[in-house]
């Protein structure tokens, strides 16, 4: 270890124990500092070691981009669990990796107390790299025994469906019952049942109807990973279990996105908080820890221009430091404990919040004009939202499987408030009958409302 990484490790045991002082809980945390491609690596699969596909190329080389374009910059990656795993650019400054330890700390906090983290973190297991890797090992042998483009194809649609699943359902659970559970005839009472024994009564003898076979699915099936991995008849082991395998995943991601509003402003919040009671750090390392810390919780607009994208650690951070100013540090922890983002923007985010941070909706004409629509706090709220609301994907359940095998599938459109892209739609479908290998119907609408119904181009 050079003389560097010595100083940020005294740094990093001494942040940990003032955490601690000042009540913070997490989970061991493990800090590597790793080079720049392997940092955009981890940050494009989600994980350092998971499941080859092509389109984590597709998605290096858009990170690439936009590093290079100067819109991009990654700091650290951190994965909850027991232990937390914190990567670090090698790159860093002194400063900036010593802002890094302190925020993975506030992420670790985070991670560990919240009721969603905590609830998908028991059901995924906490000890993701090393699932992960084991998934990559099984990957690489069906590789070996099946070839690229049959493991492609599976994937092509495990992927296409990875936030398409059940966040309501267990992530390990049984499948249907095969037959339905009769009804129980109605409950005799005291009337009745003195009734039934007067003379030249009898009881009803009772029926031995034959069992009834489950509809497939029983009711609508919005888990679709689950459904094809379990009732798909053609899937072979292997195949089964690359859709499992990236469902599991999906749990584990989920809580990272249904609360990143909250959690990159809970570790902002503890970031700048630990910096300033951390009296053992030099004063000009400081200035530069919190000038790195101007530049990740700012609007992405400088001056008097209008930001058309929201920075979840400005708007987080900003909705924090009003909460503990208005109700104190111990209703944050609560709200910390209990909430997601839905509750903690439509909670907390009010208009006097909103006014300061300068947040409208913004509508865009056919000639590209841009204006601001409204700064009505209830539609500000709902445009934060809506990319969130079922994992960022449109409500399609399995509906019914036919007498042949067909699949089809209905998409709510009703509870999504909007139509499909219809192009990317049939794709989508093309992935799914490549797997289902029987014919797959999509009832949807179009962005006009117009009633549609996709047929799956091939199989």
């Amino acid at each position: 270890m050079n003389q560097a990484g010595a100083v940020l490790a005294d740094y990093s045991a001494r942040l940990e124990a003032l955490a601690i002082d000042l009540g913070l809980d997490f989970h061991p945390v493990t800090f590597d500092l790793v080079p720049a491609n392997f940092m955009v690596e981890i940050a494009v699969y989600g994980l350092p070691v998971r499941m080859r596909h092509w389109s984590f190329g597709v998605r290096y080389i858009h990170q690439l981009a936009r590093q290079h374009m100067g819109h991009s910059k990654i700091f650290e990656v951190m994965f909850p669990g027991d232990p937390c795993h914190a990567f670090m650019l090698e790159q860093n400054s002194l400063a900036e990796n010593t802002l890094v330890t302190a925020h993975v700390l506030g992420h670790a906090d985070f991670a560990k107390n919240n009721q969603l983290f905590s609830r998908f973190m028991a059901m995924a297991g906490g000890q993701i790299l090393e699932q992960s890797a084991a998934r990559a090992r099984r990957l690489e042998r069906a590789l070996s025994a099946h070839g690229q483009d049959r493991v492609d194809a599976v994937l092509d649609a495990a992927l296409a469906l990875e936030t398409h699943i059940d966040v309501n359902q267990a992530l390990h659970r049984p499948r249907y019952p095969a037959f339905l559970t009769p009804r129980a005839g109605p409950a005799l009472n005291h009337f009745h049942d003195r009734y039934a024994r007067l003379p030249g009564e009898h009881l009803e003898a009772p029926r031995n109807d034959p069992p009834q076979r489950t509809p497939l699915p029983p009711q609508p099936e919005y888990d679709l990973l689950w459904f094809i991995a379990h009732y798909a008849a053609d899937l072979e082991d292997w195949e089964r279990d690359i859709f499992l395998a990236v469902r599991e995943e999906a749990y584990y991601f989920h809580p990272i996105h249904a609360c990143q509003i909250m959690n990159e402003g809970w570790a902002s919040y503890w970031h700048a908080r630990l910096l300033r009671e951390a009296t053992f750090l030099p004063h000009d390392l400081y200035v530069s820890a919190i000038k790195s810390h101007s530049d990740v919780v700012r609007p992405f607009a400088s001056g008097q221009q209008l930001a058309l994208s929201l920075n979840p650690y400005h708007l987080g951070f900003s909705l924090w430091e009003h909460i503990i100013d208005k109700h104190g540090l111990a209703q944050a922890r609560r709200i910390c404990r209990e909430e997601d983002d839905f509750g903690f923007v439509r909670n907390y985010l009010d208009q006097d919040v909103a006014d300061k941070l300068d947040l409208f909706v913004y509508a865009t004409r056919q000639d590209g004009d841009i204006r601001i629509a409204s700064r009505d706090i209830h539609q500000i709220r709902e445009a934060i939202l809506a990319p969130k609301f079922n994992y960022g994907a449109p409500c399609i359940a399995v509906s019914q499987v036919g007498a042949d095998g067909s699949l089809a599938l209905h998409h709510d459109y009703l509870r999504d408030g909007r139509g499909l892209d219809l192009p990317q739609a049939e794709k989508v479908m093309e992935y799914v009958a490549r797997v289902w290998r029987r014919p797959v119907t999509l009832h949807t609408v179009d962005f006009r409302g117009v009633v549609r119904v996709l047929p799956a181009r091939k199989f």
